[in-house]
């Protein structure tokens, strides 16, 4: 079953996570197929931009309990998304949470209509945003940032906007996203890849400097006691023993 679908117009790919059965969350053959699927857009001269979506009512949940890619992998694909040369834009109509946070905070441009929500959960099940912090750090307002890490709370589409998180959000998405990829199609590719590269340089230092602890601390919080509680408690949607 194929896990990303794959379409283009006028030079621009779309990318579109389609395992609605899990809310696209971030299996181990999930990751794998996206990074083949940037992998060759990458070295296809003809493809301008690439747009990130999703089907179902969930951009992405995160990452898949029962099907957790290896932290290094989503590690990889996160700086994929950051160094590939050319522009990547998120495209969200539904909700996001936990990992599906580190894509959009990975890609260049990342715009969601208003019934979209996001939420950092990661702490909700005995664990920390770890390796997506990668991205989501150097981009976003960290006073923010703190808030919805430390709480797990829902916001908005607005105030994803707000702190840094979204590009742009509107009522609908692809009115929105319209001047963008006009913009991108009207832009050369030696300019797009170099203003990328640019603009990236302060993300990758991050990466650089902090991947692989971040990797080590993902890898030892999910094998805790606390976490095996949390995942636990959220199949079987009850609260972990911690909730008072």
């Amino acid at each position: 079953m194929t896990l990303i679908s794959r379409t283009r117009a006028r030079a621009v790919t779309t990318l579109t996570l389609d395992s609605p059965d899990n809310r696209n969350a971030l299996s181990a053959a999930l990751v794998s197929e996206l990074t083949d699927a940037l992998t060759d857009c990458a070295k296809d001269a003809d493809v301008r931009a690439i747009v990130l979506t999703h089907t179902g009512n969930t951009f992405c949940a995160g990452a898949d309990l029962r099907d957790p890619p290896p932290p290094d992998a989503l590690v990889a694909l996160l700086r994929q998304i950051v160094e590939l040369p050319k522009p990547v834009v998120a495209r969200v109509t539904g909700h996001v949470r936990a990992g599906g946070l580190g894509l959009l905070a990975a890609c260049d441009i990342s715009a969601a209509s208003h019934e979209a929500t996001f939420a950092f959960t990661e702490v909700r099940i005995g664990v920390a945003p770890a390796v997506i912090s990668l991205p989501l750090l150097p981009r976003t307002d960290p006073r923010a940032l703190a808030r919805y890490y430390l709480t797990g709370e829902r916001f908005t589409a607005r105030e994803a906007a707000r702190m840094g998180l979204l590009t742009t959000q509107g009522e609908d998405v692809d009115e929105t996203l319209a001047p963008v990829l006009d913009g991108l199609r009207r832009a050369s590719p030696q300019a797009l890849a170099e203003t990328k590269a640019l603009l990236t340089a302060k993300v990758l230092e991050t990466f650089d400097r902090d991947a692989a602890d971040l990797t080590a601390l993902s890898a030892r919080l999910f094998s805790s006691a606390q976490a095996r509680e949390g995942m636990t408690a959220f199949l079987e949607r009850r609260d972990p023993e911690w909730v008072v």
